[in-house]
């Protein structure tokens, strides 16, 4: 059996403490090395933060300035590999997970790796709850032309999927070295997206795990809008949004089917925070800025000097 240790990376910036010791709380006893990379704890004593580090045995890496998010993964990764771990496992600093998710993501890989070999599982992705909205988002898999929403069926299902959000998410050191590292120009948004994408023009398959649950947040508070709930982001993280789905959508790589949906979904999110936002300019603004940059290429970190 291969080896079943896991290093956890957790990204955190500006992290509130307390919800950022629960998380570690919930997986140091299941996780043979928890790597926390903070990116620039800026106007913040790092002593509360490295008292938790001791309490818990974490290694902790600084960074000197806000690098993105997909920077701080790939530091996580590389000081994994220094150590005999067979797995990582991704964590936002805000996420809840449940104290059976390692061992379930672990039990779904094994489960997988009998039925159709270790060498073709990509990336594991855990089931989250989104408190404000008490409405679990379904896994997402995308047909011709159209957007499969992949529910459980039961607790132990397994589907195949797409990608998965990064936070809850299980790979092995092999499907690392297969996949590769994360997109650092993309900064912070679709990192996750093009990561998975990746792994399937590699050869390899993603599952969301059922089993694998967590709580978990995306974007600020959302708005309700007739039965759903949309959430909503900074006119900044708008920006990433736009412009990293356009520099994805020039990639000759990516799935012409996937370009097509989220191309029309984007259309529909520019008109929604266009309309339906607080200072519906700013977002208009940065989603078109982000369009025009994606165009002409640019990426990084957006310069608002």
């Amino acid at each position: 059996m291969n080896n079943q240790s896991v290093a956890t990376i957790i990204v955190t910036f500006n992290p509130n403490l307390d919800v950022l010791e629960n998380l570690i709380r919930n997986i140091y006893k299941k996780s043979e090395k928890i790597i926390v990379v903070d990116n620039f704890y800026k106007d913040t004593s790092y002593s509360d933060l490295e008292s938790i580090v001791k309490k818990y045995s974490i290694i902790l890496e600084k960074l000197d300035k806000n690098y993105g998010i997909a920077k701080a993964q790939n530091v996580g990764l590389n000081i994994s590999s220094k150590f005999d771990v067979g797995y990582v496992l991704f964590f936002d600093q805000d996420s809840s997970p449940d104290q059976h998710l390692i061992e379930n993501l672990l039990k779904a890989h094994q489960k997988l790796s009998l039925d159709i070999g270790f060498d073709k599982i990509g990336i594991l992705g855990a089931r989250y709850l989104d408190s404000r909205q008490n409405n679990p988002p379904p896994f997402i898999k995308f047909g011709f032309l159209t957007l499969e929403r992949c529910n459980c069926e039961s607790f132990d299902s397994i589907v195949e999927v797409d990608y998965v959000i990064s936070s809850g998410s299980l790979v092995s050191m092999f499907g690392v070295n297969i996949i590769g590292g994360m997109r650092e120009d993309l900064f912070i948004d679709y990192v996750d997206i093009e990561w998975g994408l990746r792994a399937r023009n590699k050869g390899l398959l993603n599952f969301g795990v059922c089993s694998a649950l967590m709580e978990h947040s995306l974007g600020d508070n959302p708005i309700k809008f007739g039965k759903k709930f949309i959430p909503i982001h900074s006119p900044l993280r708008h920006y990433y949004h736009f412009r990293n789905a356009i520099l994805l959508y020039k990639e000759s790589w990516v799935p012409v089917n996937w370009k097509f949906i989220d191309a029309y979904r984007l259309v529909l999110k520019f008109v929604f925070y266009s309309l339906f936002t607080k200072n519906p300019l700013s977002h208009s603004y940065k989603m078109i800025l982000g369009i025009y940059h994606g165009i002409i290429g640019k990426s990084g970190q957006l310069s608002e000097d």
